[in-house]
């Protein structure tokens, strides 16, 4: 073969391997730091992109002591391992946290700091013993949601220089020494113990004082009653004697029309005497008293009698005799 064709050839794969390494293909949500003769030079996004062979060369980003070649802009997560960490009284527990985040700035995520992965690590680890360390066991326990925004603002604040963003931070758990759960547990089953003394005697506090309700509502309603019976039974005497009043009344004018003042008036003297006799005598038709004066009675009963009788006589016929 001719050195002509040689050349040729030589030429012509030279010229495909520097086709190949001048053009990147960059996937979706990557992108690839471009420097030239060492410096930076562009950021290659997404899609088809063109470097110059032997003047341009592509920065790998190292997260965790490994390295890529290109740089993740979606959001990642770190899941540490439980980390010691001590509280305000002096408690030691393992509290087990998650991180989320994105890097924002690729530039900045590999030219501001040698390992970002690490960085990121251990910026989290001191971060969370040292806002633990302000809270006492009971906050740590029941305030999750206050270390979880302290945590991020912290976070977030340190490592905007990096190009990076956290999103959250998420205490997975938090495990407290073997002592301090049992007392944890006895301190749980002495609390509900109490609320169920508490509910109990409540309860019969609302019982007694419901009884006690029922029982003054039944003696009002009692009283009510009975206040109602003795006005209605006033109002029927009162209504009674009223009607008896009103008939003695109609009975005594009728008299008065019938006798006349005088003779009215020893009527009914005479009715009232004997009526009190009758008293006197319990009902027994053997039995008679007459006082001293039953004599002057006696005549008036026998004036009425005559006056009846001459009535009678007026009322009759010419010529009849009484």
């Amino acid at each position: 073969m001719e050195p002509t064709v040689w050349i040729l050839l030589i030429l012509g794969f030279s010229v495909l391997f520097t086709g190949m390494r001048a053009v990147r293909i960059v996937e979706q949500a990557s992108v690839l730091i471009v420097e030239r003769l060492g410096k930076y030079h562009k950021t290659a996004k997404s899609g088809f992109n063109f470097i110059w062979p032997f003047l341009d060369k592509v920065r790998p980003i190292s997260l965790g002591g490994v390295g890529h070649r290109a740089v993740d802009l979606r959001e990642q997560v770190i899941d540490f391992p439980p980390q010691p960490v001590i509280t305000r009284d002096n408690v030691t527990m393992a509290v087990d946290t998650v991180l989320y985040y994105q890097i924002t700035d690729p530039a900045k995520a590999i030219y501001e700091i040698v390992d970002l992965g690490i960085a990121i690590q251990q910026l989290t680890t001191t971060s969370l013993r040292n806002v633990m360390g302000e809270l006492a066991l009971d906050e740590t326990l029941t305030s999750r949601e206050t270390v979880n925004v302290k945590l991020r603002d912290v976070l977030d604040e340190a490592t905007d220089k990096w190009g990076v963003k956290v999103n959250r931070v998420e205490l997975k758990n938090i495990e407290p020494p073997a002592e301090i759960q049992e007392a944890m547990a006895k301190q749980m089953k002495a609390e509900r113990e109490r609320r169920a003394v508490v509910t109990e005697a409540e309860g019969r506090k609302s019982a007694a004082i419901l009884g006690a309700e029922g029982e003054r509502d039944a003696a009002i309603a009692e009283a009510e009653g009975q206040k109602r019976s003795t006005i209605l039974e006033a109002e029927g005497t009162a209504e009674a004697r009223l009607k008896i009043a009103q008939a003695e009344a109609e009975a005594l004018g009728k008299i008065k029309e019938a006798l006349g003042e005088a003779n009215s008036a020893n009527y009914l003297i005479a009715l009232k005497y004997l009526e009190s006799l009758e008293k006197i005598s319990g009902g027994q038709a053997t039995k008679i008293f007459l006082p001293f004066e039953a004599s002057g009675i006696l005549g008036a009963v026998g004036g009425i009698r005559e006056l009846f009788a001459d009535g009678g006589g007026s009322s009759s016929k010419p010529g009849a005799e009484g």
